[in-house]
């Protein structure tokens, strides 16, 4: 029974479930008297009752209140292990600013730091040792050291320092797949011209790399097919173009295979590499992609971002590059793969037509105009182009443009003018049409309406510096100098080295009356062009106007040396050694000038006169003598002959005083004629014709086009006071001439001639249609 427990009643299991300490009753507060006394009075406000705490612990999981933790602590940097590892950090941070000065351009800093990267590195291997650790050297660090050092001399072009670095990695044994480098070695005898040697590295890579990087592989035998090409091996590079095109094409190899087949005259195998040229997938997307098509706000917001982020830009300039490979290859076989060039031309056409480039036909056959242009068949080249006159826009407006820039070539302005106003209609916002329509309107001297279409040209592209050029031409012909100086200046912002349009500068700081800045600016044209002999004249010019006669005559004698034939920079020369008392060194510019312009008596009078004033009467004689056999009637020749033998005391002095009578006879009766006909005529005031070259007292024709004057220097040479003058001393030996009158010249540079201010920078489709 001890064992027996009786069952006792259980306790309700919901007992207490509704009992509630009614401090937290917030509904029976207001009945709390003590709560609201407490709120009254300051009762409630008694400071809190004090707990003590040392008989419950307190809640702290994390410890805090402990305090802070206690400092680490600190490394021993002396222990053979942190050596290493600082000395490790310190050959990587050399490393990478290394390849980052190399980036940036600074190749001999790069060089530097590659250097003290392999010091540094060697230290650290030396501390490992020393440490007994040499068994766990840092190969890949290494690795990295000498690479970069390698590569760096080769970017400093120390080929020979290079090729023993990568050779050091290279018969190194512990460094995994390093006989990819011998590309690279290959690629320095490549650039040492040593292409046998480049080919020999580049097969022994190839053979080192599997057929598991096939992209490596293709670029590699694409290097050795174009050292073959190099070394003259067409048909060895043509081998390895021709694996690569059947394993995978590419553009520039379809390209140098063509070049191949052309170097070794092949027409039908020309043709069959043209066909896959054209047909290499480029595997970029079609431009559509790009445009809007929806109202779609998140799709057009994508679209927006992605036309011309990095990948598109690079897909627009494969595609570029590959239309470029293709023109020029049509271009270069099509004179070789027919029995005509112009056969062979639209062979090229109709296939581009029927491929992926189907746009590029239109081009091309604009190219075979400027083709026929170059071989000087200007008939087939306007033909041609007048096919395009019924196509689309923009094929209409290149060909019209062309066509406009062509008859005003030839100066057929009306043609050109019409061929300028077809191109506008077809394309308005064509900057060539309008600058070709502009010159039309310039050469008919509508000077304000030339300058709306260059302005308008300007408008549509801010860039055409044709256009602007031009304006500033036209702004010089209105007389708008300081308009004309803002255009060039802009210009010269654009073009910092044209030649052409620092020397308009120079011009108009001239015609604004500041010689300085005239010489600055042609200062410039020299240091571009330090041979053009019309600016260094012109620079001489400015000089002797500012009365530096010293560098006045340095740059009219570098002018002469340059270009012996220019007859104001003779006389100016002649001129200057007169002036000086150096009549002998005078003699050979005023022979120069005879030579250029052997009817042109002054020049050996000048001779004469120079040997006269020297005291070489005998050959002053001479020369007078051989001045009236070829001038008989020149009257300044007759008097200084009659002078010399009188003083002389020779025979012939009467045959010339009897000669001399007779032409100034007939001189006075040709003057009295020319007088009645003046007053006789019925139209008034017109200019006489004298007879021939004696009858002038200058002794020279007057029928000279911009008008002849006396130079200071002339007039006063030679002086009244000197032996063997004539009895008035208004009667020289030769009258100075400037053929060309004060106006300013455009420099010239060697045979090719610059633009004048009547010419024009001429606007054409693309880069080839420019006049030989």
């Amino acid at each position: 029974m001890e064992n027996v427990h009786l069952a006792v009643e259980e306790d309700d299991l919901y007992s207490g479930y509704n009992d509630y300490n009614p401090t937290f009753d917030s509904e029976e507060l207001e009945n709390d008297v003590g709560f609201q006394q407490a709120v009254r009075t300051s009762h409630g406000r008694r400071p809190p009752v004090s707990i003590d705490f040392s008989v419950c612990s307190t809640f702290d999981p994390l410890g805090q209140s402990k305090g802070p933790a206690p400092p680490l602590e600190a490394k021993n940097e002396d222990t053979p292990e942190e050596k290493i590892k600082i000395l490790e950090k310190k050959v990587n941070d050399l490393i990478e600013e290394s390849c980052m000065a190399q980036s940036i351009g600074a190749l001999q800093l790069a060089l530097e730091k590659a250097k003290e990267a392999g010091r540094k590195e060697r230290a650290l291997v030396r501390q490992r040792e020393q440490s007994g650790n040499a068994d766990h050297i840092n190969l890949d660090l290494t690795y990295s050291v000498l690479l970069n050092l390698a590569n760096q001399y080769a970017n400093n072009e120390m080929y020979p320092e290079a090729l023993n670095s990568y050779q050091v990695i290279v018969k190194n044994k512990m460094f995994s797949n390093a006989g990819r480098l011998k590309v690279n070695m290959a690629n320095i005898y490549f650039k040492q011209k040593n292409y046998p040697k480049a080919i020999k590295f580049y097969r022994m890579a190839l053979d080192q790399i599997s057929n598991t990087h096939k992209e490596m592989r293709i670029k590699i035998m694409q290097n050795i097919g174009v050292v073959f090409v190099r070394m003259g091996q067409y048909s060895d590079a043509i081998t390895s173009f021709e694996h690569i095109m059947s394993e995978s094409p590419n553009i520039r190899t379809g390209f140098n295979l063509i070049l191949c087949y052309y170097a070794i005259g092949d027409r039908e195998r020309m043709k069959k590499a043209f066909q896959k040229l054209i047909s290499v997938p480029l595997g970029i997307d079609d431009e559509d992609k790009y445009i809007p098509t929806n109202d779609d706000t998140n799709s057009n917001m994508v679209i927006e971002a992605i036309k011309n982020d990095k990948l598109h830009q690079m897909e627009r300039d494969l595609k570029v590059l590959a239309e470029k490979y293709i023109m020029t290859a049509a271009k270069l076989i099509a004179p070789a793969i027919e029995t005509s060039f112009a056969t062979g031309f639209d062979w090229c056409v109709d296939m581009v037509k029927s491929s992926q480039y189907v746009e590029l036909a239109n081009d091309l056959e604009i190219n075979k105009a400027i083709t026929y242009l170059r071989q000087k068949d200007f008939n087939q080249a306007v033909e041609t182009l007048k096919t395009f006159e019924k196509k689309d826009s923009r094929v209409k407006s290149a060909a019209a443009t062309n066509l406009s820039f062509l008859y005003f070539l030839e100066k057929d302005y009306d043609q050109a003018d019409r061929y300028a106003d077809l191109a506008m209609n077809a394309d308005r916002y064509n900057p060539a049409a309008l600058i070709n329509k502009g010159n039309t309107v310039f050469v008919k001297q509508d000077y304000e309406k030339a300058a709306e279409f260059y302005k308008e040209a300007l408008r549509n592209d801010s860039s055409c510096t044709e256009a602007l050029y031009n304006l500033g031409l036209t702004y010089k012909r209105l007389n708008r100098l300081e308009e004309a100086l803002d255009c060039f200046l802009k210009l010269h912002a654009i073009l910092r080295n044209s030649a052409q349009v620092m020397y308009q500068l120079a011009h108009l700081y001239e015609l604004l009356e500041d010689p300085q800045q005239a010489i600055e600016w042609l200062m410039q044209v020299i240091s571009v062009t330090p041979t053009d002999p019309q600016a260094l004249a012109k620079l001489g010019e400015l000089h002797d106007g500012e009365g530096d006669k010293s560098q006045a005559f340095q740059y009219y004698y570098e002018s002469f040396r340059y270009f012996p034939s220019n007859i104001d920079v003779i006389e100016w020369l002649g001129a200057y050694y007169i002036e000086t008392q150096f009549c002998e060194k005078a003699i050979q510019y005023f022979e120069r000038a005879t030579l250029i312009q052997p009817t042109q008596v002054k020049w050996q009078l000048m001779v004469a006169s120079c040997y006269r004033r020297s005291g070489n009467y005998q050959k002053a004689l001479e020369t007078y003598k051989d001045i009236h056999r070829k001038f008989p009637e020149n009257v300044e020749c007759l008097r200084f002959l009659v002078r010399l033998c009188t003083d002389m005391g020779l025979k012939e002095v009467q045959d010339y005083a009897t000669k001399l009578k007779k032409v100034e006879k007939m001189k006075e009766i040709r003057e009295q004629r020319v007088k009645s006909g003046r007053e006789g005529s019925a139209r008034g005031r017109r200019e006489g014709r004298e007879g021939s070259a004696g009858s002038a007292d200058s002794g020279h024709s007057s029928s000279s086009t911009k008008g002849e004057r006396l130079s200071a220097k002339m007039r006063s040479l030679p002086g009244s006071n000197e032996p063997y003058e004539t009895s008035s001393p208004k009667e020289l030996d030769a009258s100075y001439v400037d053929p060309l009158g004060p106006q300013m010249e455009r420099p010239k540079t060697g045979a090719k001639r610059r633009v004048e201010d009547d010419d024009f920078a001429d606007e054409e489709l693309g880069d080839d249609l420019l006049p030989e």
